[in-house]
């Protein structure tokens, strides 16, 4: 049975959308979000129409799929931001009851969807001004295995593991789900807000082998080729603002030394170039030229 409900949390603005669907026999309860960045529109589509096509008499167990997480993003097109308070949602999880807007809605979305899940998939693209390649991340934890289980079973190309004590996104789903001991991924498809078929189809695609390889939606996993697996990033930003041009392309593997791009004044002079500290590959790198002092240019995943 599939069951629209929606959470309301008073002073945090409009409710936020969910399914509920009840399996006919006993199994996991898998929770899957998306839309944590309210204009990453491929991973918003796709949890739409995974729940358009299911068949709950498929269902073992109980999904719980949040479209649209962050509900006043999506609706000011606010990429990586609550318009709120200009805070980042995916750094603020588990959240504190008593803390600021986002801290509050952290918390409550954490509470509502996440605790009590046995597993989290948390879908995500890239943004407004985000070139991507598909990737997944998972965490080191006691329950690290099961989290690369469901990282391998999406069927990205790239994987990366984060340890713990460097973690290069911190207040993320998947960071707290792991640390409460949930097996947790975020799964990335799409780019630059883009709705891309192949990019929904992605997401839908590894969403659908996850359920089926936890025993929650009947049917056989596919076999997933072998990854690309890395180990941690080097996030790369900018010391100063100006217009970046990135001299690499996202998927392409560059060692170290290698120069990445370069930031310039309005004028067109050259002011830095940005090279690798390591060997690695660029997973995901901002498009617009137009970047502030501390912005981010590129994650680059350590080989």
């Amino acid at each position: 049975m599939i069951t629209r409900r929606t959470l309301s949390v008073p002073g945090l603005g409009p409710d936020i959308p969910y399914f509920d669907i009840q399996g006919r026999g006993d199994g996991p309860r898998l929770t899957v979000v998306a839309g944590v960045h309210g204009t990453e529109y491929t991973s918003i589509a796709a949890v739409r129409e995974f729940v358009r096509d299911l068949d709950p008499e498929q269902v073992s167990g109980r999904i719980t799929a949040v479209p649209v997480v962050n509900v006043p993003a999506f609706w000011a097109r606010s990429p990586f931001v609550v318009p709120v308070d200009g805070e980042n949602l995916n750094r603020h999880f588990p959240g504190n009851a008593d803390g600021g807007f986002t801290d509050m809605l952290a918390h409550h979305v954490f509470t509502a969807f996440v605790l009590g899940a046995d597993y989290l998939v948390d879908l995500h693209a890239g943004d407004l001004p985000e070139a991507l390649e598909p990737f997944t991340i998972y965490e080191e934890s006691a329950v690290e295995a099961a989290s690369r289980d469901l990282a391998l079973a999406y069927g990205a190309g790239h994987v990366v593991r984060q340890a713990k004590e460097v973690r290069t996104v911190a207040g993320s789903t998947c960071a707290a789900a792991a640390d409460a001991g949930i097996p947790a991924i975020i799964a990335e498809s799409g780019q630059n807000g883009l709705m891309e078929r192949d990019a929904i189809d992605r997401h839908l695609a590894g969403l659908t082998n996850i359920a089926r390889s936890i025993g929650v939606l009947a049917g056989d996993p596919s076999p997933m080729p072998e990854p690309c697996r890395h180990e941690g990033w080097n996030w790369l930003r900018a010391d100063r603002a100006g217009w970046w041009q990135p001299a690499v392309a996202t998927g392409e593997r560059v060692p170290a030394g290698a120069v990445l791009g370069t930031m310039s004044d309005v004028w067109g002079e050259v002011f830095a170039e940005i090279t690798a500290r390591e060997a690695g590959t660029p997973l995901f790198l901002t498009t617009s030229p137009a970047v502030p002092a501390d912005g981010l240019l590129l994650g680059l995943a350590r080989d």
